[in-house]
């Protein structure tokens, strides 16, 4: 309702596509920045489930194979030596994945940079184009 109001009143002022297009650009945006708590969270709880899922597969897993590999009287020095191997491969893996996290913040920090550099440019480059045209328009 209000938006008609407002709309009514903008078609009895003189108004420019500039501000029409300007207007309904920001509502667009601040739409799609309003829905990215919403994005972040559901992906996040659908990648939880993922995960939590791969975590019960082993669990499950463990259970149906366990009283298999006891009965297998497997040597305890091998079990150890096993046990080490597969534990350098978790810190392994640990340890690439808070480098991946890393990568992936100073990639993003990068890419917010251009962003801004950019954005900046045009900026500088409407500045000069207003003045350009102001100076059009007096001669």
């Amino acid at each position: 309702m209000a938006s008609q109001t407002k709309n009514q009143l903008q078609s009895e002022e003189s108004i420019s596509v500039c501000d029409v297009m300007k207007g309904n650009t920001s509502n667009i945006i601040k739409k799609i920045q309003s829905q990215i708590p919403s994005y972040v969270q559901l992906y996040s709880d659908y990648y939880s489930e993922y995960l939590h899922s791969l975590d019960d597969l082993f669990g499950t897993c463990y259970i149906a194979e366990k009283q298999y590999f006891d009965n297998l009287n497997i040597d305890k020095n091998v079990l150890k030596a096993y046990a080490q191997f597969v534990d350098s491969i978790t810190q392994n893996v640990s340890i690439n994945i808070d480098l991946s996290t890393k990568m992936l913040s100073s990639y993003i920090q990068m890419r917010i940079s251009g962003i801004r550099t950019y954005d900046t440019y045009l900026h500088n480059l409407m500045d000069s184009y207003a003045r350009w045209l102001s100076l059009f328009n007096r001669k």
